[in-house]
């Protein structure tokens, strides 16, 4: 059995666009007929460049191999150019093409993926997701409104959830990381406060922020929500300086959890040697694929360290975030979201319930793409995938940040 042809579709989630602008999902053929899915979660540049990246990687250092020699493949594409350290945009090609040799060996079996990967240590997923607003609520309003997210956090508790994720910190930039205005703090305070007293003992906090901060700025936010216990605090510094990390992990007592932006385990080791983060927040799509995720996996708990796999893409990565979750014993929690067009696109395929993800039991990733629906909502527009604001931190008059899906967009 060897690699034999690539197909990439570049699909857009229809407005509000929650799981970001477009997803790069990649079909893979082996000579012997048999398809593999897998899922790019890489937009540092636009669609069109990024298809002609994973052709190159496919190409050059995968197609005609046997699907089975991951380790091998990686090894070629890690040390591609004279590199041999990380390199998102080529990381992000293969981790994808990665995921789909992993459906393509699992249904050459017929067994799903988790069960090539040590086997199954959980039947079902505790999840997360993102407070996203309900059908009354207001945007952009909603994104700065304690009461909005309070009820909203309610709601998902109701529906079984056990751990809701909020960002209202105001605004990453390209500027780096910045000192919170005293309207951020005061902004993140209150949704802790409302959304605490809404949902008490029944669900964690999960504070999320996008490397807002610098590390002052990120020890005076994590200073004004500890009162209201979080389960993490994410990413408050940009991944550019990951020895930093370990002075705001000593400086809050809230635990540090980060990882969407970072690929491969060399970079993550950084953050388990220093104490920087005991949580992980790996992107599959994009950090090595789920083998390289797995030795992740492995290293952080000897570290007592445990993985929270990160999803703000669709829903190929989102299976593949399942298969490893089902196979480690040192997890904590894994993202979701819920949207139809999510759901539709894998055919409704994997599913959740009471706030937990069931782990599929079918062949492969257990996924079945609409590849005719995903064909149907071509992205057409200029934007990445998700897009750093460039205007500074406002301290006068306060930040209104949409972050990944701007409601004037569609």
């Amino acid at each position: 059995m060897k690699l034999a042809d690539l197909d990439i579709i570049v699909t857009a989630p229809p407005a509000p666009g929650w799981g970001g602008r477009y997803w790069i999902l990649v079909k893979v053929t082996t000579d012997d007929g048999i398809t593999g899915w897998g899922e790019c979660y890489a937009s540092t540049v636009g669609p069109e460049a990024m298809k002609a990246v994973i052709t190159d990687v496919f190409t050059r250092h995968m197609e005609g191999e046997n699907p089975e020699n991951i380790e091998w493949m990686f090894r070629k594409t890690f040390s591609a150019g004279f590199t041999q350290r990380p390199d998102l945009t080529v990381m992000g090609a293969f981790s994808g093409l990665e995921i789909a040799c992993w459906d393509i060996l699992a249904k050459a079996r017929g067994r799903p993926v988790w069960a090539l990967l040590g086997g199954r240590m959980n039947e079902r997923i505790r999840a997360y997701s993102y407070l996203y607003p309900l059908p009354h609520h207001k945007l952009p309003q909603f994104w700065v409104d304690p009461h909005a997210a309070a009820e909203s956090a309610l709601d998902l508790v109701q529906k079984g959830y056990t751990a809701v994720k909020f960002d209202p910190a105001g605004p990453y930039t390209v500027r780096g990381g910045h000192h919170p205005a005293l309207t951020d703090i005061s902004t993140s305070v209150a949704f802790c406060k409302h959304i605490r007293e809404a949902v008490g003992d029944r669900a964690d906090l999960l504070f999320g922020t996008h490397g807002q901060f610098n590390t002052a700025g990120a020890i005076r936010m994590g200073k004004a929500i500890e009162p209201y216990d979080p389960l993490w605090y994410e990413e408050p510094i940009p991944p550019d300086n990951l020895l930093e990390f370990a002075n705001v992990a000593r400086a809050v007592s809230i635990p540090i959890a980060t990882g969407e932006r970072l690929t491969t385990r060399a970079e993550f080791a950084t953050l388990l040697r220093t104490g920087g983060a005991s949580i992980l927040q790996p992107a599959l799509g994009r950090a090595g694929g789920i083998w390289e995720m797995r030795k992740l996996a492995a290293m952080a708990e000897t570290f007592n360290a445990q993985m929270a796999p990160h999803l703000y893409a669709g829903p190929v990565e989102w299976a593949a975030n399942i298969h490893l979750s089902a196979s480690i014993p040192n997890l904590l929690i894994a993202e979701t979201i819920e949207t139809p067009f999510h759901y539709d696109l894998i055919k409704h395929t994997i599913h959740v319930e009471d706030g937990h993800i069931l782990v599929p039991e079918e062949p492969g990733l257990g996924i079945e793409v609409d590849e005719d629906l995903a064909r149907a909502h071509p992205y057409t527009g200029s934007a990445l995938h998700l897009q750093m604001q460039e205007a500074p931190c406002n301290y006068s008059s306060g930040n209104l940040f949409e972050g990944g899906a701007p409601a004037a967009e569609t």
